[in-house]
C-alpha cells in the first residue's frame, strides 16, 4: 500500500495541463481530470488500508488545492471514509464549500452527494438548521425535491430530540440511585468507625488492668537480654540497684497513692 501511495503521488505530480487551444485541449483536460481522479481514488484506498485516514483530506487537497475543485468520486470517498471512522466533522466545511459552489450544482452527481452529505455529516452532528438552509438554497432542486429533503431533516430532528429526552430521563433516574448508594456507604463507614472505637476502648481498658509488676519485670529482663548484662556479676550490682530505683521513681511519678493499683505477686 505504501508503494501504491508513492506511485499515485508521482503520477499526480507528473500530470500537467495539456498544451494547445480548442477541442483538442478540452479532450486532453478531460482525460487529465479522469486520470488524476483515478490516482487519487487509489491513493485514498491505500491510505485507509494503512490506517492513515487522518492524512486523506490533506493529501487530496494538495493536488486540488480547494474543496470546490474536488471530483465527485473523491468527495464521496472522503465523506464515506470519515463517516466510517466516526469523524464526520472533518468533512463539514469541505462538503459545504463543494455543495455551495454554483459550478458543482450542475453536475449529475450533485443530488446524490447532497443526500450523502446530509445523511453522513450534517444530520449525525445535529446540524439541522444548516441542513435546511443548504436544501432551500439549492437552485437545482424543484419544490417537490426540497420538500422530500426537508421531511427527512424533520424526521431526523425528531429522533434526535427523543434520544436527548431519553438520555436526560436516564440521568435523572440515576441520580437518586447514586445518592442511595452513597448513603449506604456512609452508613457502613460510620458503623465501622464505631466498632473500631469500641475495640480501641476495650484494648485500653485491658491494658490498664495488666499487672504493672509483671510488666516492669518483663521490661527488665528484655533489657538484660538486649544489653547482655550478667546479674550475677559483682560489677553489675550497682547498675541494677540504680535501675530498680529508677523504676520505683517512675512508678511513684506516674501513679499517685490514691489511684495506684494493687500489686499482686
Amino acid at each position: 500500500f505504501a508503494a501504491a501511495v508513492e506511485r499515485c503521488e508521482a503520477g499526480c505530480d507528473s500530470l500537467g495541463p495539456g498544451p494547445g487551444p480548442g477541442h483538442e485541449r478540452s479532450l486532453f483536460l478531460t482525460s487529465f481530470a479522469e486520470v488524476k481522479c483515478s490516482l487519487c481514488v487509489v491513493g485514498i484506498q491505500a491510505l485507509a488500508e494503512m490506517n492513515r485516514w487522518r492524512e486523506v483530506l490533506s493529501w487530496v487537497l494538495q493536488y486540488y488545492h480547494v474543496p470546490e475543485h474536488l471530483p465527485p468520486k473523491v468527495l464521496e470517498l472522503c465523506i464515506l471514509l470519515y463517516s466510517k471512522v466516526r469523524e464526520p466533522q472533518v468533512m463539514l466545511e469541505v462538503g459545504s464549500s463543494w455543495l455551495r459552489a454554483h459550478a458543482n450544482q450542475s453536475l449529475p452527481e450533485f443530488g446524490s452527494l447532497l443526500e450523502l452529505y446530509l445523511a453522513q455529516v450534517l444530520l449525525p452532528l445535529g446540524r439541522f438548521e444548516g441542513a435546511e438552509e443548504l436544501v432551500r438554497g439549492c437552485a437545482t432542486f424543484d419544490s417537490e425535491q426540497q420538500l422530500e429533503f426537508l421531511g427527512t431533516i424533520c424526521e431526523s430532528r425528531c429522533r434526535w430530540t427523543q434520544r436527548e429526552e431519553t438520555c436526560s430521563a436516564a440521568e435523572e433516574q440515576q441520580d437518586p440511585a447514586t445518592e442511595t448508594v452513597l448513603g449506604v456507604l456512609s452508613q457502613k463507614l460510620l458503623t465501622m468507625l464505631m466498632l473500631l472505637r469500641r475495640a480501641l476502648r476495650s484494648m485500653s481498658n485491658h491494658f490498664y488492668l495488666l499487672p504493672y509488676k509483671k510488666m516492669l519485670l518483663a521490661t527488665f529482663l528484655l533489657y538484660l537480654v538486649v544489653v547482655r548484662l550478667d546479674p550475677a556479676s559483682p560489677t553489675s550490682l550497682p547498675f541494677i540497684y540504680k535501675l530498680v530505683q529508677l523504676f520505683r521513681q517512675a512508678w511513684a511519678a506516674v501513679l499517685s497513692p490514691i489511684h495506684r493499683p494493687p500489686i499482686r505477686d
